[in-house]
């Protein structure tokens, strides 16, 4: 390892050998951490507890879109000197990796995104915690919740004047704020908000929400399309959700106008029980929404046709049906099925959401 500088000399070392940097340390965790064994068999062979953490991925889309779902375990990436810098980098001289309050403070955010990224976002390796729920994740450089939401310029489209778009983008953020960031969605109510922009005549997935909001079961899952979790078991650590992405809009098909919106909100949490150990559940979203030609379609004016809603979700228990997302804790033994499906970067934004992708659970290379 070449010789760590010490004093004011760490912050001269450039920009693209520390990300390289990074990039390369994260890779060699991933190469060389332990995989997750089974219940039993950490019973049979006395496998530790800390090689697993228990978090889930889970893929899950709607009407007219495609139908699929993935989970996932988190398997801890620990791995010899790399695991005491990557758990606790302050035990190095100076801290050289710059992880105290200081550089999470004078981080500088991201600019929002304009583009799909060409490459996940690299993060110094490190733990959250109360006072730095996103720390050790891409999110921490991210915005906090609603500006984060950064709508494209509205103009005529098709037989849609540049006000009836600019209203169908506001729909949309609507639609996204009010079933992934309220307060109240979150701790379980009923999304009205978000509901009351969806057009009428979408009979099918108005019925589908409404009786997952109510009854949920395997097949009807508020969390198709909402965030929600169960109060009684966890809560969020402060009042920011981190938020990144985009949105587009452009010509559909015969006259109408579709906007396009790809986003990802991450959760830190702890459990109600005074634990102070915290976590993460990161929800990717995708959906594609349509302003009808009301000549040609039968369509409610001044509502929004939700054509395509896919989802993914890093860190929640596998096969629980109860309408919540459950985070998997470390110190906490795993809860639902057991996980077995590839590996999955939660952070990786530079991927559409795969069609193919396997249904049973995987990995998460990091939360």
């Amino acid at each position: 390892m070449p010789e760590t500088p010490s004093g004011d000399e760490t912050s001269r070392v450039p920009d693209d050998v520390w990300e390289k940097f990074v990039r390369d340390s994260e890779l060699d965790i991933r190469a060389t951490a332990p995989k997750e064994a089974s219940a039993a068999a950490r019973g049979a062979t006395g496998v530790p507890e800390g090689w697993r953490t228990g978090p889930a991925w889970r893929e899950r889309d709607g009407r007219a879109a495609r139908r699929r779902r993935l989970w996932a375990l988190l398997g801890v990436p620990v791995a010899a000197a790399v695991a005491v810098v990557a758990m606790k980098p302050s035990l190095l001289p100076g801290d050289p990796f710059h992880t105290g309050p200081a550089q999470a403070a004078t981080a500088p955010p991201l600019p929002p995104e304009t583009a799909r990224p060409t490459a996940p976002e690299s993060a110094v390796p490190a733990h959250p915690t109360l006072d730095r729920p996103f720390a050790g994740s891409p999110a921490e450089r991210w915005a906090d919740g609603e500006a984060g939401i950064v709508l494209p310029a509205a103009r005529a489209i098709g037989v849609h004047s540049k006000a009836q778009v600019a209203k169908a983008l506001e729909q949309t953020r609507t639609l996204l704020v009010d079933g992934n960031l309220d307060p109240a969605t979150l701790r379980g109510e009923r999304p009205a908000q978000a509901l009351s922009v969806i057009e009428p005549q979408e009979t099918e997935l108005h019925t589908l929400l409404d009786t997952s909001l109510r009854r949920p079961d395997k097949d009807h899952d508020p969390l198709l399309m909402f965030t929600r979790f169960q109060p009684g078991d966890v809560r969020l650590v402060g009042t920011v959700v981190k938020t990144r992405g985009r949105m587009t809009v452009g010509p559909g098909e015969h006259g109408s106008a579709r906007i396009h919106a790809d986003y990802t909100f991450v959760y830190p949490v702890v459990r109600t029980d005074g634990s102070t150990e915290v976590t993460r559940t990161v929800v990717r979203r995708v959906l594609d929404i349509d302003l009808h030609d009301p000549d040609r379609y039968r369509v409610t004016r001044g509502r929004i046709a939700v054509t395509r809603y896919d989802q993914e979700v890093g860190n929640s228990a596998c096969e629980i049906h109860d309408g919540y997302l459950h985070p998997q804790f470390e110190s906490a033994a795993p809860t639902g099925a057991r996980p077995s499906g590839p590996a999955t970067d939660p952070y990786d934004r530079s991927k559409d959401l795969d069609p193919n992708r396997a249904r049973d659970c995987g990995t998460v290379s990091r939360i």
